[in-house]
């Protein structure tokens, strides 16, 4: 089983929005890119809730998220893990990154969105107690944008994605 280390930050202009997912999958590690399966809808939902032309390369596609006002990290730092799945994620030997660190530099903050249920469900497990007890921060829980969740349409992922714009 491998052990795993998430990316850096791409950090936006005031960020208002904390975009977190769980770790990057075996193709956006191969590639050192945010969400590089083709397959995945992260970014075609950026594009549809920023008017974004997403169909670029990856770095004029962080060039444009820098200037909105997110944030693209994930909740864990590393952890072993065979394959993509989250369902693969071993729960010993998991780190997470630095959230709270982060919330603190960006006061902007108003905002997480989990991209599915493991970057929650490893965000109430290790990052939520560390938190400032005087930080309102909305916390929301979205669709995942990867392909593993075929269960649900992309309309209804956009649908629910939409609600970030409640907090720009």
């Amino acid at each position: 089983m491998a052990r795993v280390h998430s990316f850096e930050p791409i950090v936006g202009r005031d960020p208002r929005i904390l975009i977190l997912g769980s770790m990057p999958g075996v193709m956006s590690l191969q590639a050192v890119e945010y969400y590089a399966n083709p397959r995945n809808v992260f970014w075609k939902i950026i594009g549809e809730l920023f008017e974004l032309d997403t169909e670029c390369s990856y770095r004029l596609r962080v060039r444009k998220i820098s200037e909105l006002p997110l944030v693209l990290w994930d909740t864990l730092r590393a952890c072993h893990r065979s394959g993509s799945l989250d369902s693969s994620i071993l729960g010993q030997q998991i780190e997470a990154n630095d959230i709270a660190g982060l919330l603190q530099q960006y006061s902007s903050l108003r905002a997480i969105a989990f991209n599915g249920a493991a970057s929650e469900k490893y965000f109430n497990q290790l990052v939520k107690q560390n938190l400032p007890a005087n930080r309102e921060l909305a916390l929301l829980k979205m669709p995942s944008t990867s392909p593993a969740n075929a269960g649900m349409k992309f309309e209804q992922k956009l649908h629910a994605w939409r609600q970030l714009l409640n907090y720009l």
